[in-house]
């Protein structure tokens, strides 16, 4: 193989299997810190072996043992051989690739680490979204809408943080699930979310990402069944990962909401939304910020065109969840909706409004939004100025292609 597909098949693998390698060697050596340090040594020897010696069968159990290895040889060179070393060294003696199986509890076990109380939210959110995840730190700070050193700097400080604590890689007691719930839902959402928009690449969907979401939020349900916002959120991403086969043309591009055929979304998805979403309400405590926008998903997956989509209920959704959960973003899909429901002049002062925003300052989001209700307004020139920067500031190939056609199609 040429090294450049080497390098390819190691970023696939790290893409998909990331978290797994990590919550494994977090495990081992009880560090996370470490555990991300073996990994990365591990991808280096991929580098170097596989040009030579070929893609392993199966890359991510390699890449596991490779990073086992060289933390039983720091062991060894620290002459700390004891009965725990011991063991792990007799279960790699014995163990092959054919042992392999991917990782369940440990990766959800991770999140709640990262999620530790002693780390400030900000921390918890960047640490997890980067080895749960695998995603670069120019990604998460797209996604928080925050600089890249701010998020580097997260990232380091929860790391030392863990470690200086001395947290143990375990879920914690029942007793404190509900300290670290509200931290764990809102990564397994922005984990979701990176999914079904990526940020920047040339995929417009990272489907490995949005289907670990929902495992993970499943498995949140199944440990705290009373609470309905981890309801909430399976019955939000049952409801747009429903759509995911008619989001992409066979070439890899976008295809937006009111091009998309219906009859390609996933039925059985939106039943298991709609039951979710069911199942929080009935658990009578109102609707939270996760149970609003599953509320305005469903309205959207059970409408048989954007036409007939009752756009009204969406306005008020959308102002409860910004009384809520104030957001800027929130307010841009509030204007959108107000659009569709009274027209754009109206939404367009809800978007002006959000101009001087500093968490929208460098995103496409703003500018994308505007040009097209200046569209919708006939004032085709600045239109055509705002869709241009929302294209140049877009870093996601696919979303940029969008915005590049929306310019191509407006009047000269």
């Amino acid at each position: 193989m040429t090294d450049d597909a080497v390098r390819r098949s190691v970023e696939g693998v790290w893409r998909i299997e990331s978290a797994q390698i990590v919550a494994t060697l977090t495990k081992l050596t009880g560090d996370l810190g470490l555990a991300e340090d073996l990994a990365q040594e591990a991808l280096l020897e991929a580098l170097e072996q596989w040009p030579r010696d070929g893609v392993p069968r199966v890359p991510g159990a390699w890449l596991t043992m490779v990073a086992k290895r060289r933390a039983i040889d720091g062991w060894r060179r620290r002459a700390a051989l004891d009965e725990r070393y011991r063991a792990i060294a007799r279960d790699l003696e014995q163990a092959g690739d054919d042992d392999w199986e991917p990782i369940g509890d440990d990766v959800l076990r991770l999140v709640f680490t990262a999620c530790h109380p002693v780390l400030s939210r900000e921390s918890q959110v960047a640490l997890t979204l980067r080895v749960v995840s695998g995603l670069t730190t120019r990604e998460i700070a797209r996604m928080l809408l925050v600089p890249v050193p701010t998020v580097q700097a997260r990232i380091t400080r929860a790391k030392q943080t863990l470690a200086a604590a001395g947290i143990p890689f375990e879920a914690p007691d029942p007793a404190e699930w509900r300290q670290r719930l509200s931290a764990v839902l809102g990564v397994v959402y922005l984990l979701f979310t990176e999914g079904y928009a990526a940020t920047s690449g040339s995929s417009w969907i990272r489907s490995e990402l949005a289907n670990e979401a929902l495992r993970l939020g499943r498995r949140l349900v199944a440990l705290v069944p009373r609470e309905p916002e981890a309801h909430a959120l399976v019955a939000l991403m049952e409801f747009q990962a429903s759509r995911f086969a008619a989001r992409v043309a066979p070439d890899g591009s976008a295809i937006l909401l009111a091009d998309q055929h219906r009859d390609r979304w996933d039925r059985a998805q939106i039943v298991r939304g709609s039951a979710a979403l069911d199942r929080a309400d009935a658990l009578g405590r109102g609707r939270g910020a996760y149970g609003l926008q599953a509320a305005i998903a469903q309205c959207h997956s059970v409408a048989p065109s954007v036409a007939a989509t009752d756009w009204e209920r969406i306005v008020i959704l959308y102002e409860a969840l910004g009384r809520i959960a104030p957001n800027p973003v929130v307010e841009l899909n509030r204007a959108i909706a107000v659009s569709m429901a009274t027209g754009p002049a109206t939404a367009l002062r809800i978007v002006d409004a959000l101009a001087d925003d500093p968490m929208l300052r460098g995103s496409h989001l703003l500018p994308s939004v505007r040009g097209e209700l200046l569209a919708q307004l006939g004032r085709t020139e600045e239109a055509r100025s705002e869709l241009t920067t929302a294209a140049h500031l877009a870093t996601n190939e696919r979303e940029r292609d969008v915005l590049l056609r929306k310019v191509a199609a407006l009047p000269a």
